[in-house]
Protein backbone atom coordinates (compact mmCIF):
# COMPACT_ATOMS: atom_id res chain seq x y z
CA UNK A 1 0.00 0.00 0.00
CA UNK A 2 1.13 3.33 -0.86
CA UNK A 3 0.80 5.94 1.98
CA UNK A 4 1.51 9.72 1.91
CA UNK A 5 1.96 11.59 5.09
CA UNK A 6 2.68 15.09 5.93
CA UNK A 7 5.89 15.64 7.70
CA UNK A 8 6.95 19.74 8.35
CA UNK A 9 4.26 20.99 5.99
CA UNK A 10 4.96 19.10 2.89
CA UNK A 11 4.88 15.30 1.88
CA UNK A 12 6.68 12.13 2.31
CA UNK A 13 5.68 9.41 0.44
CA UNK A 14 6.31 5.36 0.84
CA UNK A 15 5.36 2.21 0.05
CA UNK A 16 4.13 -1.04 3.00
CA UNK A 17 3.39 -4.63 2.65
CA UNK A 18 4.54 -7.52 4.38
CA UNK A 19 4.58 -8.83 7.53
CA UNK A 20 7.83 -9.73 9.76
CA UNK A 21 10.69 -7.88 11.39
CA UNK A 22 10.76 -4.81 9.54
CA UNK A 23 13.28 -3.69 6.51
CA UNK A 24 13.21 -0.62 5.07
CA UNK A 25 14.46 -0.10 1.49
CA UNK A 26 15.99 3.68 0.86
CA UNK A 27 17.05 4.20 -2.89
CA UNK A 28 20.09 6.25 -4.33
CA UNK A 29 20.49 8.92 -6.13
CA UNK A 30 17.85 10.26 -9.16
CA UNK A 31 16.08 6.99 -8.48
CA UNK A 32 12.60 6.65 -6.20
CA UNK A 33 11.06 3.56 -4.20
CA UNK A 34 9.96 1.34 -7.57
CA UNK A 35 13.67 0.95 -8.12
CA UNK A 36 13.22 -1.94 -5.87
CA UNK A 37 10.04 -3.35 -7.44
CA UNK A 38 11.54 -6.16 -8.26
CA UNK A 39 13.58 -6.65 -4.70
CA UNK A 40 10.53 -6.19 -2.30
CA UNK A 41 8.97 -9.70 -3.19
CA UNK A 42 11.64 -11.53 -1.89
CA UNK A 43 11.43 -9.57 0.99
CA UNK A 44 7.43 -9.23 1.83
CA UNK A 45 6.83 -12.78 2.62
CA UNK A 46 9.35 -12.87 5.93
CA UNK A 47 9.39 -9.17 6.38
CA UNK A 48 7.67 -6.23 6.82
CA UNK A 49 8.88 -4.25 3.90
CA UNK A 50 8.77 -0.07 3.93
CA UNK A 51 10.02 1.13 0.79
CA UNK A 52 10.75 5.33 1.24
CA UNK A 53 10.20 8.11 -1.50
CA UNK A 54 13.78 10.05 0.23
CA UNK A 55 12.75 13.88 -0.25
CA UNK A 56 13.07 15.52 -3.35
CA UNK A 57 12.58 12.23 -4.75
CA UNK A 58 9.31 10.00 -6.64
CA UNK A 59 6.05 11.49 -5.13
CA UNK A 60 8.19 13.05 -1.79
CA UNK A 61 8.38 16.70 -1.71
CA UNK A 62 11.42 19.04 -1.89
CA UNK A 63 12.34 20.72 1.47
CA UNK A 64 15.05 23.20 0.99
CA UNK A 65 18.25 23.77 -0.97
CA UNK A 66 20.32 21.23 0.35
CA UNK A 67 18.80 17.66 1.76
CA UNK A 68 21.64 16.73 4.42
CA UNK A 69 21.95 13.09 5.25
CA UNK A 70 20.80 13.40 8.91
CA UNK A 71 17.50 15.26 7.73
CA UNK A 72 16.68 12.91 5.40
CA UNK A 73 17.82 10.31 8.11
CA UNK A 74 14.97 12.05 10.70
CA UNK A 75 12.27 11.68 7.69
CA UNK A 76 12.80 8.04 8.02
CA UNK A 77 12.71 7.87 11.82
CA UNK A 78 9.28 9.92 11.29
CA UNK A 79 7.47 7.38 8.82
CA UNK A 80 8.84 4.43 10.83
CA UNK A 81 7.41 5.74 14.13
CA UNK A 82 3.94 6.21 11.77
CA UNK A 83 4.24 3.08 11.20
CA UNK A 84 4.73 2.19 15.25
CA UNK A 85 8.55 0.89 14.07
CA UNK A 86 11.15 0.17 16.73
CA UNK A 87 13.00 -1.85 15.49
CA UNK A 88 14.39 -2.07 11.50
CA UNK A 89 17.06 -3.19 9.15
CA UNK A 90 18.31 -0.20 6.74
CA UNK A 91 18.83 -1.27 2.95
CA UNK A 92 20.61 1.51 1.13
CA UNK A 93 21.71 2.11 -2.05
CA UNK A 94 24.37 4.58 -2.95
CA UNK A 95 22.74 7.32 -1.27
CA UNK A 96 20.85 5.67 0.24
CA UNK A 97 23.42 3.99 2.32
CA UNK A 98 24.54 7.47 3.36
CA UNK A 99 21.03 8.18 4.63
CA UNK A 100 21.51 4.88 6.57
CA UNK A 101 24.71 5.10 8.10
CA UNK A 102 23.31 8.93 9.17
CA UNK A 103 19.94 7.10 10.53
CA UNK A 104 22.42 4.86 12.29
CA UNK A 105 24.18 7.74 14.17
CA UNK A 106 20.73 9.42 14.97
CA UNK A 107 19.07 6.41 16.14
CA UNK A 108 21.45 3.22 16.99
CA UNK A 109 18.69 2.08 19.31
CA UNK A 110 15.86 1.87 16.15
CA UNK A 111 18.68 -0.27 14.20
CA UNK A 112 18.80 -3.68 14.06
CA UNK A 113 21.37 -4.67 10.71
CA UNK A 114 22.85 -2.35 7.96
CA UNK A 115 22.97 -3.23 4.07
CA UNK A 116 25.23 -0.90 2.13
CA UNK A 117 24.41 -1.47 -1.45
CA UNK A 118 27.08 0.27 -3.40
CA UNK A 119 27.73 2.30 -0.81
CA UNK A 120 30.22 3.16 1.98
CA UNK A 121 31.16 5.64 5.05
CA UNK A 122 33.62 8.36 3.53
CA UNK A 123 32.91 11.96 3.09
CA UNK A 124 33.73 13.26 0.25
CA UNK A 125 37.27 14.75 -0.58
CA UNK A 126 38.27 18.01 -1.02
CA UNK A 127 38.02 16.90 -5.10
CA UNK A 128 34.99 14.96 -5.05
CA UNK A 129 33.58 17.99 -3.27
CA UNK A 130 34.51 20.56 -5.78
CA UNK A 131 32.85 17.60 -8.45
CA UNK A 132 29.39 17.85 -6.74
CA UNK A 133 29.79 21.97 -6.90
CA UNK A 134 30.65 21.71 -10.42
CA UNK A 135 27.54 18.47 -11.28
CA UNK A 136 25.17 21.40 -9.39
CA UNK A 137 26.02 23.88 -12.07
CA UNK A 138 25.87 21.47 -15.01
CA UNK A 139 22.27 20.68 -13.29
CA UNK A 140 21.22 24.00 -12.84
CA UNK A 141 21.97 24.65 -17.03
CA UNK A 142 20.06 21.42 -18.38
CA UNK A 143 18.90 18.70 -15.31
CA UNK A 144 17.46 16.41 -18.20
CA UNK A 145 20.55 15.95 -20.40
CA UNK A 146 22.37 15.15 -17.37
CA UNK A 147 20.12 12.71 -15.91
CA UNK A 148 19.85 10.78 -19.65
CA UNK A 149 24.33 10.85 -19.77
CA UNK A 150 24.29 9.85 -16.10
CA UNK A 151 21.99 6.59 -15.93
CA UNK A 152 24.27 4.09 -18.21
CA UNK A 153 27.49 5.33 -16.10
CA UNK A 154 25.95 2.97 -13.32
CA UNK A 155 26.40 0.13 -14.81
CA UNK A 156 29.84 -1.56 -15.91
CA UNK A 157 30.52 -1.23 -19.34
CA UNK A 158 29.63 -4.82 -20.63
CA UNK A 159 26.38 -4.23 -19.29
CA UNK A 160 25.02 -1.15 -20.55
CA UNK A 161 23.90 -2.81 -23.83
CA UNK A 162 22.49 -6.03 -21.88
CA UNK A 163 20.91 -3.80 -19.84
CA UNK A 164 19.37 -1.74 -22.65
CA UNK A 165 15.73 -1.74 -21.34
CA UNK A 166 16.55 -1.32 -17.30
CA UNK A 167 18.48 1.38 -18.04
CA UNK A 168 15.63 3.16 -20.75
CA UNK A 169 13.09 2.61 -17.86
CA UNK A 170 15.74 3.88 -15.02
CA UNK A 171 16.32 6.80 -16.94
CA UNK A 172 12.93 7.76 -17.67
CA UNK A 173 11.76 7.21 -13.79
CA UNK A 174 14.95 9.47 -12.88
CA UNK A 175 13.66 12.32 -15.45
CA UNK A 176 10.44 12.69 -13.25
CA UNK A 177 13.03 14.47 -10.60
CA UNK A 178 12.72 18.32 -10.35
CA UNK A 179 16.10 19.96 -10.67
CA UNK A 180 15.35 21.30 -7.04
CA UNK A 181 15.75 17.72 -5.73
CA UNK A 182 18.87 17.09 -8.03
CA UNK A 183 20.43 20.06 -6.50
CA UNK A 184 19.12 19.79 -2.36
CA UNK A 185 20.72 15.65 -2.63
CA UNK A 186 23.75 16.73 -4.30
CA UNK A 187 24.61 19.58 -1.86
CA UNK A 188 23.58 17.28 1.04
CA UNK A 189 26.05 14.19 -0.19
CA UNK A 190 29.22 17.05 -0.92
CA UNK A 191 28.96 18.21 2.79
CA UNK A 192 28.22 14.85 4.44
CA UNK A 193 30.07 13.20 7.48
CA UNK A 194 32.70 10.98 7.19
CA UNK A 195 31.25 7.83 9.46
CA UNK A 196 34.11 5.77 9.44
CA UNK A 197 34.35 6.29 13.14
CA UNK A 198 30.53 5.19 13.22
CA UNK A 199 31.22 2.13 11.04
CA UNK A 200 34.36 0.89 13.45
CA UNK A 201 31.85 1.05 16.52
CA UNK A 202 28.60 0.58 15.15
CA UNK A 203 26.78 -2.21 17.07
CA UNK A 204 24.99 -4.18 14.70
CA UNK A 205 25.59 -6.58 11.32
CA UNK A 206 26.64 -4.81 8.36
CA UNK A 207 26.20 -6.27 5.36
CA UNK A 208 28.44 -4.70 2.04
CA UNK A 209 27.33 -5.49 -1.83
CA UNK A 210 29.97 -4.55 -4.07
CA UNK A 211 30.53 -4.42 -7.95
CA UNK A 212 33.98 -4.94 -9.23
CA UNK A 213 33.33 -3.13 -11.55
CA UNK A 214 31.43 -0.14 -10.06
CA UNK A 215 32.86 3.49 -11.36
CA UNK A 216 30.98 5.49 -8.28
CA UNK A 217 32.69 3.55 -5.17
CA UNK A 218 35.90 1.85 -6.55
CA UNK A 219 36.50 -1.30 -4.84
CA UNK A 220 39.84 -0.61 -3.37
CA UNK A 221 37.65 2.66 -1.72
CA UNK A 222 35.18 0.23 -0.28
CA UNK A 223 37.52 -3.27 0.55
CA UNK A 224 39.55 -1.34 2.94
CA UNK A 225 35.89 -0.17 5.41
CA UNK A 226 34.71 -3.75 5.10
CA UNK A 227 36.78 -4.73 8.65
CA UNK A 228 36.01 -2.03 10.12
CA UNK A 229 32.23 -2.90 11.90
CA UNK A 230 32.28 -5.80 14.45
CA UNK A 231 30.34 -7.98 11.82
CA UNK A 232 30.50 -7.85 8.93
CA UNK A 233 30.03 -9.42 5.90
CA UNK A 234 30.42 -8.67 2.05
CA UNK A 235 29.74 -9.91 -1.36
CA UNK A 236 31.48 -8.91 -4.14
CA UNK A 237 30.83 -9.07 -7.35
CA UNK A 238 32.23 -9.28 -11.04
CA UNK A 239 31.11 -7.69 -13.95
CA UNK A 240 28.98 -5.94 -12.02
CA UNK A 241 29.11 -2.12 -11.12
CA UNK A 242 26.94 0.21 -9.38
CA UNK A 243 23.46 -1.46 -9.44
CA UNK A 244 24.03 -4.79 -8.31
CA UNK A 245 19.70 -5.54 -8.06
CA UNK A 246 19.78 -5.12 -11.85
CA UNK A 247 23.35 -6.49 -13.05
CA UNK A 248 22.84 -10.13 -11.16
CA UNK A 249 19.57 -9.59 -9.28
CA UNK A 250 20.00 -13.74 -8.98
CA UNK A 251 22.97 -13.80 -6.59
CA UNK A 252 22.05 -10.27 -4.70
CA UNK A 253 18.64 -10.89 -3.87
CA UNK A 254 19.21 -13.96 -2.19
CA UNK A 255 22.36 -12.60 0.03
CA UNK A 256 20.61 -9.55 1.16
CA UNK A 257 17.56 -11.79 1.39
CA UNK A 258 19.63 -14.31 4.23
CA UNK A 259 21.19 -11.68 5.72
CA UNK A 260 18.04 -9.94 7.02
CA UNK A 261 16.69 -13.62 8.35
CA UNK A 262 19.83 -14.41 10.42
CA UNK A 263 20.06 -11.39 12.17
CA UNK A 264 16.40 -10.83 12.63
Amino acid sequence: MEKQIEWHGKSLNYYVEGQGPSVVLLHGFLENYHVWDDFMPYLISRFSVIAVDLPGFGKSAVYGEKHDMSFMAEAVKFILDQEKVTQTFLIGHSMGGYVSLAFAKLFPESLKGLVLFHSQAAADDEQGKKNRSRTIEVVKKDHKNFISQFIPLLFAESNVAVFENEIAHLREESLKTSTEGVIASLAGMRDRDDNLQLLENINVPVFFVIGKQDSRIPLPKILSQISLPKLSEAIILDEVGHMGFVEAPEKTFPAVQSFCERYS
